[in-house]
């Protein structure tokens, strides 16, 4: 078992691409074959396995939880940070807060168009915490 923690800094709400730093943590826990698991210590922010050739595809998930998630919508009570509050928190519940890849060869195996991508739900700069855990 292998185990490391990554911090990143977001610039606000959007994709930015892990793949490289989590790829980093499986080759350097010097396991060949078994399972990484990717996990988010946050509520208002998650992880997004997707395609990493086109950034539109991003862009685009962003615009669909726009319209599925506005901020400000007056059905949430929950604002103590502001009208994005609630709304990152259900973003965040929707989409994914941890991953688990296969790892062949000392690698995450991921397909030919994968990317591991942080998905900030606030709208403000964050730091954010990433646990990396590799057995096998």
């Amino acid at each position: 078992m292998h185990r490391e923690e990554l911090r990143f800094e977001t610039p606000g709400r959007g994709t930015q691409e892990i793949t490289r730093e989590v790829q980093r943590v499986i080759a350097r826990s010097g396991i060949d074959a078994g399972m990484a698991n990717v996990f988010v210590h946050h509520t208002s922010c998650s992880l997004l396995l997707n395609e990493n050739a086109d950034p539109e595809v991003r862009r685009d998930f962003e615009r669909f939880l726009s319209r599925l998630v506005p901020d400000g919508d007056p059905l949430f009570r929950h604002t103590d940070e502001g009208p994005d509050d609630m709304p990152a928190h259900v973003r965040a519940a929707l989409t994914a807060t941890t991953l688990t890849l296969p790892v062949v060869g000392n690698r995450g195996a991921l397909g030919t168009w994968q990317g591991i991508y942080l998905f900030e739900h606030r709208t403000a700069p964050h730091r954010r915490r990433i646990t990396v855990s590799v057995w096998g």
